[in-house]
């Protein structure tokens, strides 16, 4: 059975193992090999991941099914002084997806929204990902593009997406 649990500091080198091993097959065919790499040290350093819970106010939460995580996600409730919640990360290993555990962790954001009288999901997906597909499935509409310059040269050119929960 899927658990969903409130990460902790201790659980951030679960999060970036599974980042770690989730990225490589789910952006391989979008983008370069050295793009994947300078972005996971970017989100995924223990330090980076600490700055997004401890100043961000980013929420992880994880998906495991006995000593097993299979995936996670963050959110940030009231984004941008708005009652909405932004989507910042959900990955699922992929061994583990088409398990229904990303629909579990959709449905634990969701309440974590509407228990913050949010009325909106809101995310960023890049352009290319089959991901694009599963929201779309779920609710999520595009509601506009973004080409975001994240250093060294890179892009990430995303679709934005929204849900409404309320």
């Amino acid at each position: 059975m899927i658990e969903i649990i409130e990460a902790t500091e201790f659980h951030h080198p679960i999060i970036r193992s599974i980042a770690y091993r989730t990225w490589p097959d789910t952006f391989e065919s979008i983008l370069s090999t050295d793009q994947i790499l300078y972005m996971l040290e970017q989100m995924y350093s223990l330090e980076a991941l600490r700055e997004q819970t401890q100043v961000k106010g980013h929420q992880f939460i994880l998906a495991k099914e006995g000593l097993e995580y299979l995936g996670f996600a963050s959110i940030e409730k009231n984004y941008q002084d708005q009652q909405h919640t932004k989507i910042h990360k959900i990955y699922i290993l992929p061994e583990a997806q088409g398990k229904g555990i990303g629909k579990a962790l959709f449905e634990e954001m969701t309440q974590r929204a509407r228990t913050a009288n949010n009325d909106k999901l809101l995310l960023n997906v890049n352009r290319d990902n089959k991901a694009t597909h599963f929201y779309g499935k779920i609710g999520f509409q595009t509601i506009g593009t973004e080409d975001i310059d994240i250093g060294n040269g890179y892009f990430m050119n995303d679709y934005v997406m929204e849900k409404i929960i309320c």
